[in-house]
């Protein structure tokens, strides 16, 4: 068995080497929105203002630009390229600051980013993206100006054909200190403690492995500054995260790799994974060129070896076999609560009561519309319910079983933003698990290229020496604690709209919903 001391001398190697620093256990990072730029000098921008000769660097555009697009340099007398991920567009033309339109030279010109209209998909398209790195940059809700739809995407279903029935005028007017985002963790009075998290999400399992370990610190700190969770995913928990402890779920899965009694005795929370939205039935797997040496050694595993976990627990075929595993849990960690991270096939709802009954406090329901670019199409497509119709079939089966106010339900599979994180609470969902758009804020452009070593160019999903030396830590952190953020604001102010004055006022009500497709609530045909 590796130790730590060879675990750690390993994954050091991959760290940036600004980040490699003494950390201390229980570390506590503040939740301060602080302005986070851009890693890149030329950032994918929706516009791009192109300035020809026929500029005499006169100043005027820089006089004029309120949002910092031009800079003429102090002290020289040239221009530095435009900060085009600032600028507004042909938003800006109603205004008396276009750029465009008040150059006494006519030297600029406004068009559309070629960048912009090849990245992106159905699911996470441009706007989307754009809009995300905008709230990790600045930690507010893009402004409308900026003509980003940070709400929904194209996929022509799921949460993108959901829209919320706002009244007219809220019932009562509720300023932000008023509103109570937390949610309970622990609903049983089982002795074990009640935690509670400020936000009703907390981040997703990534394995180290899958991305950097970089990647999973940023997510870590950021959570511990949030007072939520992160969860390691399958594959071990490195002893960096150690100052994290408090903020970090630990993941028992199918193939077993990395897991520790040492390491489940550490945290707050353990979690079984018996299979994952994007790829049920499938099992997990990590392809042999991410099996890096640091990599092996926290999984006890041969390098460059492809690993793979099966499907399902094979020790695992029924509610009883389930209990002896939580039960093990239980007994190696007397504080600790029990997740259970299921698919959701067609009886998904008898799955999450065999859970309850089992003993777990959290039942994971991951729908087919999450997983990295690593998730094959196939699959993600086509095996797993979709979330929003799995949230409210488990949610009132529970409610019928008389066991929904003794589990707590966590919904992923596409949580995109704090309008789908409002969507499947109001379908009965008390609180969410995400993924991509941790990663989104981190920069990820969605080229689905994460299987792949060397796959990752912006140092994110990758295990790669080099590759993971762009992405600095400090900053990764900053970007999703401004993400969290700009979430906050927009779920506040959702929970505004309908005068509610906490977030567990909105769950279970699937009447504020309408659906695109139909005329009146959601599930009425026209």
């Amino acid at each position: 068995m590796a130790n730590y001391s060879e675990q750690e001398e390993a994954i050091r190697e991959i760290l940036p080497e600004n980040t490699v620093k003494t950390l201390v256990p229980h570390e506590k990072v503040a939740r301060v929105v602080k302005y986070a730029p851009p890693r890149y000098r030329n950032e994918i921008a929706r516009y791009i203002v192109h300035r020809n000769g026929k500029c005499k660097l006169c100043g005027k555009c820089a006089q004029l630009c309120k949002y910092k697009v031009h800079t003429l340099k102090s002290g020289y007398k040239y221009f530095g390229e435009p900060n085009n991920h600032l600028c507004i567009g042909i938003s800006c033309e109603k205004t008396g600051h276009y750029c465009v339109a008040n150059c006494p030279q006519g030297a600029l010109e406004l068009k559309e980013s070629s960048m912009y209209k090849a990245i992106g998909d159905y699911r996470w398209p441009a706007d989307l993206i754009l809009a995300t790195w905008k709230m990790a940059e600045t930690g507010d809700v893009p402004d409308e100006a900026y003509g980003y739809n940070y709400q929904c995407g194209n996929s022509g279903g799921g949460f993108d054909k959901l829209r919320f029935k706002f009244p007219d005028k809220p019932p009562v007017k509720l300023s932000e200190d008023q509103i109570d985002t937390s949610i309970l963790l622990n609903k049983r009075d089982d002795g074990r403690p009640k935690i509670r998290i400020d936000v009703p999400w907390y981040g997703g399992g990534m394995s180290f492995g899958s991305v950097s370990n970089a990647t999973q610190l940023s997510k870590a700190r950021a959570a511990t500054a949030w007072n939520t969770f992160t969860c390691t995913g399958e594959g071990g928990y490195m002893e960096r995260m150690r100052p994290y402890d408090e903020h970090v779920i630990t993941q028992v899965a199918t193939g077993l790799f990395g897991v520790r009694e040492e390491t489940i005795q550490r945290v707050p929370i353990v979690e079984f994974k018996y299979a994952q939205g994007a790829k049920p039935g499938l099992g997990g797997h990590l392809l042999g060129d991410k099996n890096t040496v640091a990599v092996a050694k926290m999984r006890e595993a041969v390098l460059g070896i492809s690993l793979f976990s099966p499907f399902p627990f094979h020790s695992v075929y029924s509610i009883e076999d389930h209990m002896k595993h939580i039960d093990w849990i239980k007994h190696v960690n007397r504080r600790a609560l029990i997740s259970t991270k299921v698919s959701t096939p067609t009886d998904v709802d008898m799955v999450a009561v065999g859970s309850y009954s089992a003993g777990t406090h959290i039942v994971h329901i991951d729908g087919g519309y999450g997983g990295t670019g690593a998730a094959p199409d196939i699959a993600k497509k086509n095996i797993a319910m979709p979330i929003e119709y799995a949230i409210g079939r488990v949610h009132n089966f529970l409610t019928d079983e008389g066991a929904r106010e003794k589990v707590t339900l966590i919904a992923s599979g596409g949580i995109r933003s704090a309008h789908d994180i409002a969507k499947a609470i109001a379908l009965g969902a008390d609180g969410v698990v995400i993924g991509t758009a941790e990663l989104v804020a981190l920069g990820c452009i969605r080229c689905s290229r994460c299987e792949s070593g060397r796959g990752c160019p912006r140092g994110i999903a990758t295990t790669d020496p080099e590759l993971c030396k762009k992405l600095n830590i400090d900053w990764g952190t900053q970007r999703i604690i401004n993400l969290y953020n700009a979430w906050r604001k927009e779920l506040v102010r959702i929970l505004q709209r309908f005068g509610m004055r906490s977030v567990t006022e909105l769950r279970g009500r699937s009447d504020l919903l309408m659906h695109l497709d139909y005329t009146n609530d959601v599930g009425v045909k026209k």
